[in-house]
């Protein structure tokens, strides 16, 4: 389970729950609505590669009106590793995903993604489309991600995909030397601050919140991390011909690992799809977490 840090800090505003994947993995599943007091609509949020709960300011605000369903991905944040360690990939995510559902006795539900999260629920619509009511993507694209990874260089898609495959590659080779460094860095405010000012990420409303985040992430070793985004990187494109329900897409104009063109082109290939691109970076819900959410709320409203 999360840090006890990690815990006080959002403390009573979220609960954790056990779930067993079907392959017998173990996840940490939580939600925003310990006390099932929240009035507004379920989404299931199929979150970024390896990140948390803390990432998502506005969702963690007791006024949010959205109940949200989610888990930590394989390995991380109190989940379990799969004793296949091969089983990582998007479609294992699709049916962990499944399985929360399932224990929160969700039937259909709009799903939310963000970064890898979006394969995740795009690719969980083409299996089982009968689950899904509504899909919200934020800074994430439809399958093959790292090839739209690098998008304000504007290089071709497979210089794209073969840079970032092999710095994934590179970083999980380097991380048994990386991680005992990375787990013990002391994350405050001051180095949100400095990531701000990288352009990697932009100025967020709540740096101590943000160093939470970071600093959950951090706990899991880069080995690890670069050994799932590897399997997910194996996931393609998925059909968009066949999606039925409402779509929107939110972008950021500097986002360097999923583009806003690729993000734009997807959505101009889905019928009815709806498509915002902000200014800011990978990290939009972080970055403008009012603008977003507001967004995913005329979505709801939108869904019905």
């Amino acid at each position: 389970m999360p840090t006890s840090a990690a815990r006080a800090a959002t403390a009573p505003r979220l609960a954790f729950h056990e779930v067993l994947s079907d392959d017998g993995t173990r996840l940490a599943a939580w939600t925003n609505d310990p006390d099932e007091r929240i009035a507004g609509p379920t989404v299931v949020l199929c979150n970024g590669l390896g990140t948390n709960a803390w990432a998502w300011p506005a969702l963690l605000r007791p006024e949010c009106n959205v109940r949200v369903v989610s888990w930590n991905h394989r390995g991380t944040g109190g989940s379990e590793r799969p004793i296949d360690t091969g089983h990582c990939g998007i479609e294992a995510f699709v049916d962990d995903a499944l399985s929360v559902m399932d224990h929160f006795a969700i039937d259909r539900a709009v799903l939310m993604g963000w970064s890898m999260g979006v394969n995740t629920m795009f690719e969980l619509a083409a299996r089982n489309p009968e689950r899904v009511a509504g899909l919200f993507a934020v800074a994430g694209v439809p399958g093959d991600t790292f090839a739209t990874m690098l998008g304000p260089l504007r290089l071709p898609r497979v210089v794209n995909r073969a840079v970032t495959v092999s710095l994934a590659r590179g970083l999980r080779l380097a991380g048994r030397a990386v991680s005992p460094i990375t787990t013990r860095l002391p994350v405050g405010t001051r180095t949100i601050d400095f990531l701000t000012h990288t352009g990697f990420m932009f100025p967020v409303p709540d740096p101590e919140l943000a160093a939470v985040a970071i600093r959950e992430f951090l706990t899991t070793p880069i080995e690890w991390y670069m050994t799932l985004a590897l399997a997910t990187a194996e996931h393609g494109r998925v059909s968009l011909s066949g999606l039925s329900v409402p779509v929107a897409f939110v972008a950021g104009k500097w986002d360097v690992l999923s583009g806003a063109r690729d993000m734009r082109s997807a959505a101009n290939r889905i019928v009815g799809a709806t498509y915002h691109e902000l200014r800011g970076s990978h990290f939009l819900q972080m970055e403008q977490p009012d603008r977003v959410h507001q967004l995913l709320q005329e979505f709801m409203e939108r869904v019905g």
